[in-house]
Parts: structure tokens; sequence; C-alpha cells
């Protein structure tokens, strides 16, 4: 037995379906993906597979065709997601706020499927206050009779998010309360040697100032685990898609991005003291997936049937369009009213029965609606398993919302439109900016924050601030996420379950033809 030793610490998080380096948009090569990342992590086996510990830090069993496939449409077998994680030798898997997208049903049957634990300690059931899933953390006896204890912690914000019945029976405990009760048991009672705690959350403060970099909502506490929770050694993150490497307190921390674009590594330097291991020293890096790094042609065979079958379906002709909804310019589309963003309004309002719709351009990347409309249209722009919620909101509800949403906006330079950076970095919220049918309004960014909605009208007279009015908009939006905080709590008229994919769908197959419409009801101005 050595008494040297080096411990790494593989991470993936946030890779929301991505198995194969594709962009299902148009099928080109994108660099991203489990079937990359499987090559890299074989090649870190491949040094010292007994001192390797392999984590998946959530958000995985959501996010393009090929899972909505699968959970909406044919949910035979075992999930290809599933299935490549077996292959791939996960230790262990903590869930993020998107393993609730499709609902209990496909989850526990994700997990079922599993040959790893998935982990949460804080997730909860409403009645026992136990650990719903069953395991707050696993336990994994390295070579050298090396002890790692992992802790698994969720954000507690999904409520705030999630469709209610998909979490129904759970709640959802501070991370930080869940910490400080479960690293000291992992520690005293388990004696384990190393503490990793893997966080679907992210950072609230700057790593090295400690300053706020966004709400203090309780959606990311990263900062605050390792400031105030004492014994973890490692603290794995996501959930905010960045690229992070570093320490804080001590305690050494990696995020690595999202959709399998990089692997976080840590790697523990142990050394044998008396009758118990030392970490004496640690690092962090991210090892990038780039052009040179081929699939791994396993996790394509292992997937290979879904996607054949995702990819037919993808181009199932359903409709045509007459006009044009095409997006070359997505800044464009946000400034004044368009098409698309129309279109998907009447849908949401033909569906609901009510007259104010508002939905958002969730990514620059989405390519409109062609004139021979196929699935593959439908998804690549409404790419979130949303379903729609009807609200009664107040006027001033209204007022606020669009302030919030022109605060998308950049102060005026008095030559180009810009985007606010609050929308951009540290990763895009495109989708936080929403456009709205149903009522007329401009938004003057020449005027501060908070003053720039300078009209707003409903059939032609000035909104009520305190009158109520019924409003359709997606369950994100409808919860209060993205800084919505005037929808919180407020009365729910009417609760759609469909995915507005779905529902996209079906009204162009009812259709068969859709005329491309612009009333002009709002726009973006400037002094």
């Amino acid at each position: 037995m050595s008494n040297k030793i080096t411990i790494s610490i593989l991470l993936t998080s946030d890779i929301h379906g991505n198995i194969l380096p594709i962009n299902y948009g148009n099928n080109d090569k994108s660099n991203v993906g489990l079937a990359q990342l499987s090559t890299i992590i074989q090649q870190q086996k491949s040094s010292d597979r007994n001192h390797i510990v392999l984590i998946d830090n959530g958000d995985i069993i959501q996010g393009t065709p090929l899972t909505y496939f699968y959970a909406r449409v044919c949910n035979i077998g075992i999930n290809p997601m599933i299935s490549v994680m077996n292959y791939m030798g996960f230790d262990a898997a903590v869930l993020g706020n998107h393993e609730f997208n499709y609902g209990q049903a496909v989850l526990q049957k994700s997990i079922k499927d599993s040959k790893f634990p998935w982990l949460s300690a804080n997730i909860l059931h409403k009645e026992t206050k136990l650990p719903y899933y069953g395991k707050p953390y696993t336990i994994k006896i390295l070579a050298d009779n090396v002890k790692v204890g992992i802790l698994g912690l969720t954000t507690d914000y999904i409520p705030n998010w999630e469709n209610p019945n998909h979490i129904k029976d759970l709640s959802f405990e501070n991370v930080v309360k869940a910490a400080k009760k479960w690293v000291p048991f992992l520690r005293n009672e388990e004696k384990v040697d190393v503490v990793i705690v893997s966080y679907h959350g992210g950072f609230e403060r700057d790593l090295e100032t400690g300053e706020t970099t966004e709400h203090l909502t309780g959606e990311n506490q990263g900062y605050q685990l390792c400031q105030e929770v004492e014994g973890i050694d490692v603290l794995l993150t996501g959930h905010q898609h960045r690229f992070l490497t570093g320490k804080v307190n001590n305690v050494s921390i990696i995020q690595p991005g999202d959709k399998g674009q990089a692997l976080g590594k840590v790697q523990l330097f142990l050394e044998k003291q008396i009758d118990k291991w030392e970490i004496v020293g640690k690092s962090s890096e991210l090892i990038k997936v780039d052009e040179l790094t081929e699939p791994d042609p396993k996790v394509i065979e292992l997937t290979k049937t879904f996607e054949e079958k995702t990819q037919a379906w993808l181009d199932q002709p359903i409709g045509k369009i007459q006009g044009d909804m095409l997006i070359n310019n997505p800044l464009e589309i946000r400034t004044k009213d368009n098409a698309l963003i129309e279109f998907i309004n009447k849908v949401q309002m033909d569906i609901a029965k009510v007259d104010i719709s508002n939905t958002a351009l969730f990514s620059d990347q989405s390519p409109g609606l062609h004139s021979d409309v196929t699935m593959r249209d439908i998804v690549s722009n409404y790419i979130y398993p949303n379903t729609l919620k009807v609200l009664k909101i107040t006027g001033k509800d209204m007022k606020d919302a669009l302030e919030r949403s022109a605060s998308y906006f950049a102060p005026y330079n008095g030559k180009d439109i810009e985007v606010n950076l609050e929308f951009t970095t540290p990763k895009p919220q495109h989708y936080n900016y929403d456009m709205w049918e149903g009522i007329e309004y401009e938004i003057n960014i020449s005027r501060p924050f908070g003053e720039r909605i300078v009209r707003l009208t409903y059939k032609g007279e000035p909104i009520d601030f305190d009158k109520e009015y019924h409003v359709v908009m997606n369950n994100y939006r409808a919860g209060g996420g993205g800084d919505y905080a005037m929808f919180q709590n407020k009365e729910v008229v009417q609760d759609i379950p469909l995915d507005v994919s779905e529902l996209l769908a079906n009204y162009i197959l009812e259709r068969k033809v859709i005329e491309a419409t612009v009333n002009h009801n709002w726009k973006v101005v400037h002094d």
C-alpha cells in the first residue's frame, strides 16, 4: 500500500440531453454531448482507474429532441441517456431542476434503470421529511482503502419554476441547512477521508471578493456552502452553465459549463498520516472538447435506435407557412412585433381562450419556421417542455412585468440597441425577455430602468392598474421564473398540461396552412 495517492474527481453537469455531437436544428456537427466526453473520460481512466470518481451534477434527462422523443413519444425501453451513463460507469448522479420537467413517471423510471445512485439530501417527502429519493449520499471506497463520501444537493428554488403536479409530494429544504446536517454525519459517523458535495446550483457571489453577483433568492448558494459548512473538501457545481475553477475558503470548486462542452477534473493529493489519509494538495481544471475529440463508437451504438426514430420524427412535415416566420436577426425580433412571436402568442390565446398572452424567443439559435414546417422546426424554436397557465393579474402586475422585460436592453448609447449584460453574462438568458400580444405597448430604452413603458393600452384604453386581467404564459414564467416576482402566488385560472411544442404542432396539423401576420401592437423606441 502506498502512503501517497492522487484522487481524480471527474464531473459532468447540465448535459441537457446531449449525447451525439450535433445541433438538432440542422444536424450540423457541434462539439457537445456524452459521446465525446466518454472518450475523454476513458483517457482519464486509463492512467489510474482505481482512484477515479465520476459524477454527474444534474439536468441530464431533458433538453434535446432525443430526450423529448423518448419522454413524450416513445418511452419503450431504457432512456438513452441512462443507457449511456450506465455504460460510462458513473458513480453517482445528482437530481437537477430539469429532471422534473417530464413528470415523476419518466424520472422514477430513469432512476430505477440506473446502475448508479441518484442523490439529493434536501429533496424530502412532504409528509415524512425523509429524503424522497432514498439516497442523500453515497460512499465509494477506492484502492488503498480511501473512503470518499459524495453528498448530493439540489437547488431548492425548484417550486418557483416547476409544474406543481410534478413535485406535489416533495418539499425542498435549504441546501445550506441540509449540508450542515449531512457533512458532519459523513465525517463523524461514516468516517470518510474525503467529502465531496455535488450541488446542482451555482454561485451567488464573486469567488474572490465575496461581492454579490446576483439577486440573493436562494437559487444559488455555492459561496455560502463554502463559507458556512465546515468539512467540505470539494464543491462540484452547475446549473448556471459557467466554466469555473478555483477555491473558496480552501474548498476546491469547479463548474464545467453545459451540454458536455467540457469535463471538470479536481485532483486531491493525499498522504497517509498514521491511521488516516490527509489531503495535502488540490487542483482543478476543465478539459474542453474540441474538433479532435472523437466520439465514443459504443455511445453512438447505444443511441442508434432512438436517434434514428427521433430523426424520422423530426422530419415529419406538419403544415405550411404562408409568409415569413424565419429569424435572421434575433435582436431585431425583440425590438418590434414579428410574425413568429405573434403566432406563438396566438396559439396560446386560442388554447387558453383568453385575449392576452406573452412568450419569449428562447435562444439566439432559434431558426424560426420554414415554409414547409416539420417537427424539427417546432422543437428548434420551442426548446423547453413548458406547459401553459392562465393567471389572474392586475394592470400593475402587467406594467411591472413589462418593465422587467424592458430591462433586457442596455441604456441607449445614441447609436445601437444593445442587450443588458444581465441577460447575457455569465450565461445567455434571452428567455427572460417576453413579448406580449393582446395589449399595445412601447418600450423607450432612453428612459431609466423601471420607467421604460411609455404606452400601455388594452383595446385602445389605458390599462387600469387596479383591474384584473387573465393572461396566458408558460409555467416557468407563471411561477415567477426569471425574476418575475409579480407573478408568484397569483391565482391560476386555468392549467393546461400539454407541452407548448405539442400544442403548436397540433395547431398547425389541424389548420394545415398558417398565414404569417403582424399587427404591430408593440415596439421598442428611443429618444
